[in-house]
């Protein structure tokens, strides 16, 4: 069997990931590359910031108007 075949399962624990919501710093671990399902990002100012369930959901008009969580 090729080690393509075997897969890439090296032995080794994957790390947790943390993701702190830029809105009121509500953290999560996850082993995923991307934040939790529930979360949202946006790109303001070309950097990537990530919010949390709550604040995704009281602020969804203003994610959906596209306006810069600076306005929020």
């Amino acid at each position: 069997m090729t080690s393509a075949a075997q897969g890439s399962d090296d032995g080794a624990a994957a790390k947790p990931r943390r993701f702190v919501c830029a809105h009121c710093g509500t953290s999560a671990e996850v082993l995923t590359e991307g934040p939790p399902l529930t979360w949202t990002y946006s790109v303001e100012d070309g950097a990537r910031r990530h919010f949390c369930e709550a604040c995704s959901r009281k602020n969804l008009r203003s994610i959906e108007g596209r306006l810069d969580s600076d306005w929020w």
